[in-house]
């Protein structure tokens, strides 16, 4: 479709980055188009949209735990971000999809699993009409500077700051 090939950034540490790329998701193949999610550091069965089963939608998780820390990073996280980010790249490249997400990659490239130029140079070598998702917090000016759209998530309030943990089907 000729008025796709724009980028989003969903960016912020407010909620409902990755739920707002779902949703672009979900309606593009509402309208007969194909989308990819690729989940970095993130695992099979952890997060609700693990299980989604929409024809037209991919979902492709990217790491072995969906808690990576920065001073416990492992050869295996960098490794399935660079299999994750290679994913994505192929999938921007071969028109096979017509939105591809990069899910969290900009923690990714924060976490140091991925270099910001390597993302952006995937982004820059899709094909024409690929429209392209980027989310996670920490969004870095490589990113913001190549975006088309940029949506920051703001945290007002969050039942974290009460102890209250991620829940299953509303935060994950």
């Amino acid at each position: 479709m000729s008025d796709l090939g724009l980028v989003h950034v969903y960016t912020g540490n407010g909620k409902g980055k990755t739920t707002a790329a779902l949703g672009m998701c979900v309606r593009a193949v509402g309208h007969g188009l194909r989308a990819l999610v690729v989940q970095f550091m993130k695992t099979g069965g952890a997060y609700g949209e693990g299980f989604l089963d929409i024809p037209g939608l991919c979902v492709v998780p990217s790491g072995h735990s969906c808690l990576v820390f920065s001073k416990e990073i492992t050869q295996q996280d960098r490794d399935m971000a660079a299999e994750g980010l290679a994913t994505a790249a192929e999938a921007m490249r071969a028109r096979g999809y017509d939105i591809v997400v990069l899910d969290e990659v900009n923690v990714a490239i924060k976490l140091g699993l991925l270099d910001a130029r390597d993302v952006v140079e995937a982004v820059r070598s899709r094909a024409a009409g690929v429209e392209v998702v980027l989310t996670g917090r920490y969004a870095p000016p490589e990113i913001l500077d190549i975006a088309d759209y940029i949506t920051e998530m703001r945290e007002v309030r969050h039942p974290y700051q009460r102890g209250v943990l991620s829940r299953k089907g509303v935060d994950r």
